[in-house]
């Protein structure tokens, strides 16, 4: 099996090639070759049982799309995007990536399929900014998709792109909306939500974390550990279980910031907690305020997709995967 991930230096497509790379496979067929796309070189890992061409490229480039599936992946991770802040702030870019890129990605694989013999399976990793107020407490399977950002709309009519290209046998897609990935490793970026993770990595490495939102923020998360699983079990899920309907929900945990502070300072005490500053900012506070608080994911959990147990299982997986099991106290 041939694998493309697209977005693979990214926090989720480093990890995700890691655990390709350690089993080899892909539900029963062994994976014997992977392309890795991103702006920058991706690193695939020394021990990849399988060959690894690694190709930087911007993939708002027109030609650079068609280039990446011209090896005929079976199997495409498509995680390259611009986040939330600066699709918000840099109107051209995320349109340029998140939606002009998508639809050529798309459009290269119809061409190559043409004659009836290719017929990929993407994994398309969207958002649940596809959401936008007024919101209920919590989001069912039926809800309808009204993104208030620039980023949630590009995500949508990927979305709308991937059933329709699915619905014409162009390919087999699944859309996964992730939760809001936490805890991220790695620096601060330009994510609207990157404060969720800053107020527990940020702390428990000895650093200071300012938290731009009002503690009853609530918000919807899953761990990378999690996102990861999500991404694995798409990629073997029987598509006609999934039915017409190709974009899902993800399991998650539904938690205020004040309940994550809380988490944090049940793990790791008072000392840490005092490193988060309280500075609002109305651009972020004015984003998120517009987001998902909660959802009911049942298509997902009914099709085997599982998510972290609490805040505190999601904190201690970050401890546990990224410290080595130890932090700053």
């Amino acid at each position: 099996m041939h694998v493309l991930v697209t977005g693979a230096a990214g926090m989720i497509g480093r990890k995700l090639v890691e655990r390709l790379a350690e089993e080899g496979r892909i539900g029963g067929a062994e994976i014997t070759r992977a392309t890795l796309h991103d702006i920058v070189a991706p690193q695939a890992p020394s021990f990849a049982p399988f060959t690894v061409e690694s190709i930087a490229a911007d993939f708002a480039d027109p030609a650079v799309p068609a280039r990446l599936v011209s090896g005929k992946p079976d199997l495409i991770f498509h995680l390259a995007a611009i986040v939330s802040g600066e699709a918000e702030t840099d109107f051209d870019k995320g349109y340029a990536i998140n939606l002009d890129g998508t639809r050529r990605l798309f459009d290269a694989l119809r061409a190559l399929g043409d004659d009836g013999t290719y017929h990929p399976r993407i994994v398309y990793a969207s958002s649940v900014a596809a959401f936008g107020a007024p919101l209920p407490d919590l989001i069912d399977d039926e809800f309808l998709q009204a993104p208030l950002t620039s980023y949630g709309t590009q995500k949508v009519i990927g979305e709308l792109l991937l059933t329709d290209y699915t619905r014409k046998g162009i390919f087999t897609g699944i859309g996964i909306r992730l939760p809001t990935i936490c805890v991220r490793p790695g620096k601060p970026n330009k994510a609207a939500s990157g404060f969720f993770s800053n107020i527990i990595r940020e702390p428990l490495a000895g650093h200071e974390a300012v938290l731009p939102v009002d503690e009853s923020v609530t918000h919807w998360h899953a761990s990378p550990r999690s996102a990861i699983g999500f991404m694995m079990h798409a990629a073997t899920l029987d598509s006609e279980k999934i039915g017409p309907r190709r974009n899902l929900n993800m399991p998650g945990v539904r938690a205020t910031v004040g309940e994550q502070i809380e988490a944090l300072r049940r793990i790791a005490g008072e000392n840490v907690v005092a490193r988060i500053r309280r500075e609002p900012d109305e651009m972020i506070r004015a984003i998120v305020g517009n987001w998902a608080r909660g959802f009911s994911p049942k298509r997902a959990l009914a099709l085997g997709f599982t998510a972290d147990e609490s805040f505190e299982a999601i904190i201690r997986t970050h401890i546990e995967d990224e410290l080595g099991g130890e932090f700053v106290r």
